[in-house]
């Protein structure tokens, strides 16, 4: 089966099919083409919506995505953001392995198509000039033949008139020969050309136009080998990342599998448990004795004042039972202006020793609460306390490294003169620990005064005590003529009810004392790591060559640098191994890398 001698009279329709397939061929490129733009707004979009729904750094929603349920859902989010990038891998390849690659071949197809059309008709044309001297020829052998007829008649004519001399006789016969002749002549001419041309028309029908057809009709088949092997790529890219894209959604099924109801419900309790024990029962107050009503001690009612009139009977109670029961203010109390209610707290009978816990609850307001977490419920302050303790054992431990770090290095500058200067550590060494020291006396404050709330915390396995002055029984004695004023609210903490109720704008700095935290060194600059840097010993921090790093500390002549990777790994590393550039305006220890280089 070939062109070749199958087609060998179809050049036309040849031409037109091959240039068919080419435009087949450009719009398989041009839908391909489309495909990776889709797949590229697809990854774009799901980036954009992981990245919407991700909790914002230093916000509350971030403290939510402590339960098992958001945790899966912030899981579900990055993994969408890999599959994301699985889309992106998909339109790349196809781009590189399929429309990168077309594109060039059909410029290759079209060149080579053009180059055998033109063999093509060439060969027409060479055959058309054989044919066009086959007629010539042909055609002056006829006129030949009929001049050499005429010839030989008019001959005759004169042979057989005897009133012609005899001289114009000899003149038509010699007339006569040469017509002959040249007949004789364009025969022998016509027969040569007609055999050149049967050679050459044989050759272009059995040899010439097979072999262009034939290279027309393998380039054809090229063309749809390899069309189809771009369709099996197209196939291929997609199936190579369905186990990665798998993966993806087995680790959201994995999350969504961790999810912990019982978790969450006792994270909940752990959150919001005040540490108090419920009110007990309310005493019966019997308003037929013609006596002083006297409040039970076992009631959790307060009074407000010493000048507000009683209850009338059946009336509710001004007792605290949150959150089974909330006062409701009435609309003059409501109305009341605020120096008005400062007034009313300041006359009444509890103002000496609320008064700490009016500045509590208003430093609480302002966001600005005591150093010692009082304005907290006991088993909030715990969890205060006992985390703020970790934080500084952390730090401790730190500074610590740090200060072992130095100390082997001024070892090394002792054994190594060279190296550095061994007394440029020692001002280093002593900051150190100072910090140490101050480190060490925080804790003791903070352990003391967790030891303070755990003593003063019920047992587990003791039974609740329903009595109304559970609260004073916890406190100390400073407190206890403000027990009764304190009201719990829902978010887990306690204020006084008198400071909600005025809420006074008392800058908190006015009763609190400051406790500033131990600024990290700035950074001056950035560098690049020229080679690679394994930093096995302590104080040192390795790099790979070429990355970007802060520098937090510049070459004192000792050949060390210190550097910064993030907030929790710094260290130093020889100053011939990294390229710094220094910024003297870098002051923003957060500061994102790719800014700062830029």
């Amino acid at each position: 089966m070939s062109w070749g001698t199958e087609l060998w009279d179809q050049f036309d329709n040849l031409e037109k099919h091959t240039q068919w397939g080419i435009d087949v061929l450009e719009k398989y490129i041009k839908f391909v083409k489309e495909r990776t733009e889709i797949e590229l707004s697809y990854a774009k979009q799901l980036r954009n919506l992981s990245k919407k729904y991700q909790p914002k750094k230093n916000s509350k929603e971030e403290e939510e995505y402590r339960y098992t349920s958001t945790r899966a859902f912030l899981a579900t989010l990055n993994e969408m953001n890999d599959y994301a990038g699985q889309h992106e891998v998909i339109s790349e390849n196809m781009t590189s392995l399929i429309t990168a690659e077309l594109t060039r071949y059909v410029q290759e197809l079209k060149q080579e198509r053009k180059s055998h059309f033109h063999d093509g008709r060439k060969a027409q044309q060479h055959i058309e000039t054989c044919w066009k001297q086959l007629e010539a020829s042909k055609r002056r052998f006829e006129r030949d033949c009929k001049e050499a007829d005429r010839a030989q008649q008019y001959f005759e004519k004169m042979d057989a008139d005897i009133n012609v001399t005899k001289a114009d006789v000899e003149k038509a016969r010699q007339q006569a020969q040469l017509r002959h002749q040249m007949a004789e002549d364009s025969k022998a001419e016509y027969s040569s050309t007609l055999q050149k041309f049967n050679s050459e028309q044989h050759e272009h029908y059995y040899t010439h136009i097979p072999n262009i057809f034939q290279k027309i009709q393998e380039m054809e088949e090229r063309r749809i080998v390899r069309i189809g092997e771009s369709m099996k790529t197209f196939a291929e890219v997609d199936r190579q990342v369905i186990p990665i894209i798998g993966k993806c959604l087995d680790e959201i099924t994995k999350a969504a599998e961790s999810v912990d109801h019982k978790n969450d419900s006792q994270m909940v309790i752990e959150a919001f448990k005040s540490g108090f024990e419920p009110p007990g029962d309310v005493d019966f107050e019997d308003f037929t004795q013609p006596m002083k009503r006297t409040v039970s001690e076992s009631s959790l009612s307060n009074s407000r004042g010493d000048g507000k009139s009683e209850p009338k009977f059946g009336s509710k109670s001004k007792g605290k039972l949150w959150p089974f029961i909330k006062k409701n203010k009435s609309p003059k109390q409501q109305k009341e202006p605020l120096s008005h209610r400062f007034n009313e707290f300041m006359t009444s009978k509890p103002k000496i020793h609320c008064f700490r816990s009016l500045k509590r609850g208003l430093s609480l307001k302002l966001g600005a609460g005591p150093e010692d977490f009082s304005n907290l419920p006991p088993e909030q302050r715990r969890k205060k306390l006992q985390q703020k303790v970790d934080e500084l054992n952390r730090d401790i431990q730190k500074e610590m490294d740090s200060r072992d770090a130095l100390t082997k290095m001024k070892d090394v500058y002792i054994k190594n003169p060279q190296m550095g200067d061994a007394a440029s550590v020692d001002h280093r060494l002593a900051e150190l620990g100072q910090n140490i020291e101050k480190l060490r006396l925080e804790v003791q404050k903070f352990e003391g005064w967790l030891a303070e709330v755990e003593g003063r915390l019920p047992a587990r396995s003791e039974q609740p005590r329903r009595q109304s002055g559970v609260y004073e029984a916890q406190n100390p004695s400073g407190v206890n003529s403000c027990a009764q004023d304190r009201e719990s609210s829902p978010d887990g903490s306690y204020t006084e009810e008198q400071s909600q109720e005025t809420e006074m704008k008392v800058p908190a700095t006015d009763f609190d004392d400051e406790f500033d935290d131990e600024e990290p060194l700035p950074t001056i600059g950035t560098c690049k790591a020229l080679y690679t840097f394994e930093g096995q010993n302590e104080g040192t921090i390795s790099v790979a060559e070429g990355e970007m790093l802060y520098v937090i500390e510049e070459d004192k002549g000792d050949g060390w640098t210190r550097i910064r990777r993030n907030e929790d790994e710094e260290g130093y590393v020889p100053t011939s191994y990294v390229e710094v550039y220094l910024d003297k305006n870098a002051k923003d220890v957060h500061k994102p890398l790719q800014k700062i280089s830029e």
